[in-house]
């Protein structure tokens, strides 16, 4: 992908926001949520408020958009950021961060920020230079445009399947007898790695990108089965223990997240109580895929898993799944209650899962471009009982 169609790409969606911005009667958007600042510029750093410093874009319905950053950023936002004008700023030098802010937010009448992922330090400041009846959500409008991914970014989330593809195969290719689960956890980073420097290669115009995984891999064996966010111990993998593989925070190919989940069991099921919840856990996906298509509720295609769980006996489950993008959780969420209306371009991650506390959990989950007719599969990995026992 050129640097020309991504630059394309922010800029349209710039123009798109100043357009929401003049239909809603908002004279200005203060955006500071990470992921969104990337959505609109290409820009990003790996500080931000991890370690206290604010990065904020403004976005004014007529004018120039001015991203603030700190001023060790400034060669990273010089080179990436599609915006008008960049205001760097440095630890302890005069107002920091505040210093641009009164004149911006001066004469403005309606100001849109993202009130529930603004930090609370530049919340408070914004309180104090601008009144409350002034202030509103910006929050619906970019959720609403996310929600559809451009050409661009489908092609990065086949990516991202492929990807994800080659670490759940390096991943299912070092489970085994007398291993650590961290062994495991380092061939997925490993192959995670080894494709996405490939497709960087290949397809993409940016030396600054890095293909390698983040994120600490999400496993789980033996008694620590029931614990789905467990992360990669020192503990040894014995036969006859199930495995359970999630790449829903490493699958994160140029920015762009996904979903995928497998169990396995080494060399056979000693319990064959476990084969029973996976086989429902498997079913309650299926059921979940029979629904989805553009034009059915999110809602729906959540009702139509639960149904297989609770019909099995099983409590009332989590969420079936979720949209992804440039953040691991965007809207819809595919849970009772959503009521959105599917479309072709949304990206799903779509599970089926069974658990039974202090016993066992199986979960399985691929991730889904929402198409005309249906769906298109980005993430696969055999799910058939028989091709999960290693």
């Amino acid at each position: 992908m050129s640097k020309n169609s991504l630059a394309e790409a922010y800029a349209h969606r710039m123009t798109q926001l100043r357009r929401h911005l003049a239909d809603s009667d908002i004279d200005l958007a203060v955006i500071t949520d990470d992921d969104c600042v990337y959505y609109f510029t290409g820009y990003y750093d790996y500080l931000h408020m991890e370690f206290g410093r604010p990065t904020l874009l403004l976005v004014p319905r007529d004018g120039d958009s001015l991203l603030i950053t700190p001023s060790m950023e400034m060669d990273m936002a010089t080179a990436a950021a599609q915006v008008d004008r960049i205001a760097a700023w440095n630890d302890g030098l005069g107002n920091e961060w505040r210093e641009e802010l009164p004149s911006a937010l001066a004469g403005k009448g309606t100001v849109a920020i993202q009130p529930d992922q603004m930090p609370p330090l530049v919340r408070a400041y914004v309180d104090q230079c601008v009144d409350a009846s002034r202030i509103s959500d910006i929050g619906p409008i970019i959720t609403q445009m996310r929600m559809i991914k451009s050409p661009q970014e489908l092609q990065l989330a086949r990516h991202a399947g492929e990807v994800a593809i080659a670490m759940m195969a390096a991943g299912r290719g070092a489970i085994g007898d007398g291993v650590a689960e961290y062994e495991v956890a380092l061939a997925t980073s490993q192959a995670g790695t080894r494709k996405a420097a490939e497709l960087l290669e290949a397809h993409y115009e940016d030396g600054c990108m890095s293909p390698n995984t983040h994120f600490l891999q999400i496993m789980a064996s033996g008694p620590e089965i029931t614990k789905p966010h467990h992360r990669a111990s020192t503990r040894i993998m014995r036969r006859g223990e199930p495995v359970f593989l999630c790449f829903c925070g490493m699958t994160n190919f140029h920015r762009f997240k996904l979903g995928f989940d497998r169990t396995f069991w080494i060399g056979e099921v000693v319990d064959q109580r476990q084969a029973e919840i996976y086989e429902v856990a498997v079913a309650s996906q299926r059921a979940a895929l029979d629904v989805l298509k553009p034009g059915v509720t999110a809602e729906s295609v959540h009702e139509a898993y639960a149904s297989v769980i609770q019909e099995a006996g099983y409590d009332y489950p989590f969420r079936c799944g979720r949209a992804t993008g440039y953040s691991f959780l965007e809207k819809p969420e595919l849970v009772f209650g959503d009521k959105t209306i599917l479309q072709p371009g949304m990206v799903l991650a779509v599970d089926g899962s069974v658990s039974q506390s202090g016993f066992f959990r199986a979960q399985v989950g691929d991730s889904f471009i929402v198409t005309d007719t249906g769906y298109e599969q980005i993430t696969d990995h055999p799910k058939a009982l028989e091709e999960v026992i290693l």
